[in-house]
């Protein structure tokens, strides 16, 4: 599929970007692959190991449109990973989220539409399902611009998907790093928002998987739902302490008991696949009619029952402490 393609990806010296990078590099022979971001330490230091002729780096912002236009030339596939996502941050720096997850959004969009590429697809997050923070707020809006870009082209210049999935084990800002210092400090017991806390569960290369899976799935206007199992916070805590014991410290701002990546209220647009959910768009596009019951690798789904909810905390795959652990070591 990329052999002999350019791929750009947004916030690609991230966890994701980097996964994305080395999975194609084995995988294919793309013309090129452009990282995208605005962090020239972060860049420097990807391109010490991630070196070989078909890498680029370049510096910017997707809140800078020319910039990513000029990036954009010659690009057939566009992955946009680049957002703010820390909840409590952007809570209270609300705007400077708004500006990267929304505006950053439009911009991507528009300058995938000038330069003509092929496909795109923007990583999304189960924060964004019945948003109750800033972040999944942001999220939200984002997914619905990249649905209804697929109206802005009449058919003839890129389409626009989504892939929405929980948390990634090991990444940046996950839990994992931070329980594993804080046992490696002796600082136990570890501190926990909320017992009953649960959240969807997936590693950086069932997430890069999948993404590279739904270039080939895609017709334009999907938000992808992987099928991944829940994890129950107390699970985590003996995982990677030894025991359940834990301190309570409150829930912190924006954050959510439990997760949702297919909401009961989309149920009537949700379909259920083998390995996946497909989320259909809202709106009818100009350009074409699709149920999307069949996709492009000619996989079929089904409707979901009305009221259907795909949550973290009714998940019917749960990890126990010994799957958490072999899922950390393949991580």
């Amino acid at each position: 599929m990329l052999n002999g393609k350019a791929v750009l990806i947004t916030g690609g010296t991230g966890s994701f970007g980097k996964k994305y990078t080395e999975t194609i590099l084995s995988r294919y022979n793309p013309t090129r692959i452009v990282i995208y971001s605005r962090d020239e330490l972060k860049q420097y230091e990807m391109a010490q190991t991630h070196n070989s002729p078909q890498m680029r780096y370049f510096i910017g912002d997707v809140r800078d449109q020319e910039r990513l236009r000029q990036a954009m030339q010659g690009i057939d596939y566009v992955i946009h990973a680049a957002a703010l996502k820390h909840v409590p941050v952007a809570e209270y720096n609300p705007m400077e989220c708004i500006k990267t997850n929304i505006d950053g959004a439009q911009n991507v969009i528009a300058a995938a539409i000038a330069a003509d590429v092929k496909k795109v697809i923007a990583l999304s997050t189960d924060k964004a399902a019945n948003p109750i923070n800033l972040y999944g707020a942001t999220k939200l809006a984002s997914d619905k611009l990249f649905v209804a870009a697929n109206n802005m082209t009449g058919g003839h210049g890129p389409v626009f998907s989504v892939v929405r999935y929980g948390n990634v084990v090991g990444s940046r800002g996950s839990v994992v790093p931070f329980f594993k210092k804080l046992v490696q400090e002796g600082r136990v017991p570890l501190p926990v928002t909320h017992e009953g806390m649960t959240r969807f569960w997936i590693t950086l290369q069932d997430g890069v998987d999948f993404v590279l899976k739904n270039f080939e799935r895609m017709y334009g206007g999907e938000i992808f739902v992987p099928k991944i199992p829940s994890v129950r916070i107390l699970d985590l805590v003996e995982a990677y302490s030894g025991t359940r014991e834990a301190e309570f410290v409150g829930i912190r701002p924006g954050e959510k008991l439990h997760e949702i990546m297919c909401p009961a209220d989309d149920s009537h647009l949700t379909l259920e696949f083998d390995d996946h959910f497909v989320l259909r768009p809202t709106i009818q596009f100009h350009h074409q009619d699709l149920d999307y019951s069949v996709n492009a690798l000619g996989e079929r789904g089904r409707p979901v029952e009305m009221g259907f909810e795909y949550h973290s905390g009714n998940n019917s795959d749960f990890l126990d402490v010994e799957r958490i652990l072999e899922i950390d070591k393949r991580a």
